[in-house]
C-alpha cells in the first residue's frame, strides 16, 4: 500500500522516479565530484564514506536523505550537475533543507532550467518507510508518495 507524506516546498515542480536512499547526511561535492569532473552522465556516487550511495548512479533518481553535510560548494555542485543533465530527479529531505542545498536546488531551477523538484521536513518516518528502489511521485504541493 503506498505511503503518503507531506512536506515543505523548497523548489516546486512534480517528478517520478526510482528512490534512491541515504540514511547519513549527502557530502554534496565528494559524491559528485567524479561525475563533474570525468563526465559520468549517471552521476555514480563517488562518496566512499557513504555505503548508502557509494557507486550508485544518482542521476534522475530521487534522491531521498536526512540532510546534506561537507563543502561550502554543495550549492554550486548541485548547480553544475543540473547544468551537465546528471542532477536527480528530485530532492527529499527528511530533515529541514540546508542554505547551500536549498541555493543549488533554486539555482537550478532559476539558471539551469532543469527540474529538480525539491521537498524538505519529510519527517524520520519518510526515511523509515522508503527503500532504494521504491517508486516515488512528488507533487508540487510538496506531497510525497512511496509505492
Amino acid at each position: 500500500m503506498p505511503k503518503v507524506f507531506k512536506g515543505r516546498v523548497v523548489v516546486p515542480g512534480t517528478a517520478s522516479a526510482e528512490a534512491l536512499v541515504s540514511h547519513g547526511g549527502l557530502n554534496t561535492l565528494a559524491s559528485f565530484q567524479k561525475a563533474l569532473m570525468f563526465g559520468d552522465g549517471k552521476a555514480t556516487c563517488s562518496d566512499q564514506n557513504n555505503s548508502d550511495l557509494y557507486g550508485r548512479a544518482m542521476a534522475g533518481k530521487a534522491l531521498c536523505l536526512p540532510m546534506t553535510i561537507g563543502s561550502t560548494t554543495g550549492g554550486m555542485v548541485l548547480f553544475c550537475a543540473a547544468k551537465m543533465g546528471r542532477q536527480p530527479a528530485c530532492l527529499l529531505f527528511s530533515k529541514p533543507i540546508d542554505s547551500l542545498a536549498a541555493a543549488g536546488a533554486i539555482l537550478t531551477g532559476v539558471w539551469a532550467e532543469a527540474a529538480m523538484p525539491t521537498v524538505d521536513c519529510l519527517g524520520d518516518e519518510f526515511l523509515e518507510a522508503v527503500r532504494t528502489g521504491d517508486a516515488v511521485r512528488v507533487e508540487a504541493d510538496g506531497t510525497v508518495t512511496v509505492g
